[in-house]
């Protein structure tokens, strides 16, 4: 399960953190050493988009290049949560974002969208002008 929170209506230049806890999964299905755990988000109408990565072991990070320098991504692996801290928003953040996590390793960085094996359901994040 992925408990996602930290969603909401926000103004224009204003700050968001989400929140992804995952729990409930056997080691079978999920590894307490997974791969990575990214945020990714679908505005309407729009396909949904890779916005944040980050490696579980070393931290490494991916942001897309329109969140860079705004969001930064984080994980606490004692809690098996992951963070996206959101700063300076723009309307154009405005989406539905989702919590995934890729549980084996991969060669490729950043991890594409349709690699990542389970997702959460998602959290809503309006920004107003």
């Amino acid at each position: 399960q992925f408990a996602e929170s930290g969603g909401g209506l926000v103004q224009s230049g204003g700050s968001l953190r989400l929140s992804c806890t995952i729990s409930g999964f056997t080691e079978v299905y999920l590894p307490k050493d997974y791969y990575a755990i990214g945020w990714f988000r679908q505005a309407p109408g729009k396909d949904r988009e890779a916005v944040s990565c980050i490696k579980r072991r070393d931290g490494v990070v991916y942001h897309i290049d329109s969140v860079k320098g705004r969001f930064a991504i984080s994980r606490d692996n004692a809690k098996n949560t992951a963070y996206l801290q959101m700063d300076s928003m723009k309307p154009e953040d405005t989406a539905v974002y989702y919590c995934a996590v890729k549980v084996t390793d991969d060669s490729t960085w950043p991890i594409p969208l349709w690699k990542y094996d389970y997702w959460g359901q998602g959290v809503q994040v309006t920004v107003s002008s």
